[in-house]
């Protein structure tokens, strides 16, 4: 089984330059300020192997709790009540399901991609996929997008 990834909360002032560097190549990006890496780092004064290394991995505390979608895949057992226990996860915990995409079951197993708003979210995100992990029936669970 392949290991979880692990997130901190850290204060911005203790982490190394090149992650506050990161983070904020990824807001000019996004909010259209600049339109390419190579314009992004060169404002930050990163290098795009930085930026490409870290991208995934460093994001602003805010951007990861306030209204984000989030889009999960599982691979789930093709048996009655899997996809349903699944739900309740979501459920419970306040995930607004915006989308459920399945592929047809092959040799016992379905992929199933969920996107839910995460604004209301009772636990933390990765709490809850660690319970996602636990349904009977669930063989894979990871975060795609968000």
């Amino acid at each position: 089984m392949e290991k979880a990834p692990e997130y901190y909360v850290i204060e911005a002032s203790v982490l190394p330059e090149v992650f506050v560097k990161v983070a904020e190549a990824k807001r000019l990006l996004s909010t259209g300020q600049v339109s390419t890496v190579n314009e992004a780092t060169r404002r930050t004064g990163i290098s795009r192997s930085a930026f490409y290394k870290y991208r995934d991995a460093v994001l602003p505390f805010q951007h990861m709790m306030s209204g984000r979608v989030i889009t999960f895949q599982f691979l789930l057992q093709d048996e009655p009540g899997a996809l349903s226990c699944l739900l309740t996860v979501f459920t419970e915990h306040k995930a607004n399901i915006l989308t459920i995409n399945s592929i047809v079951p092959t040799n016992g197993c379905a992929i199933v991609t969920i996107s839910a708003e995460t604004i209301d979210l009772n636990i933390s995100v990765e709490e809850m996929l660690r319970l996602m992990r636990q349904v009977k029936g669930v063989l894979k669970a990871e975060i795609l997008a968000g």
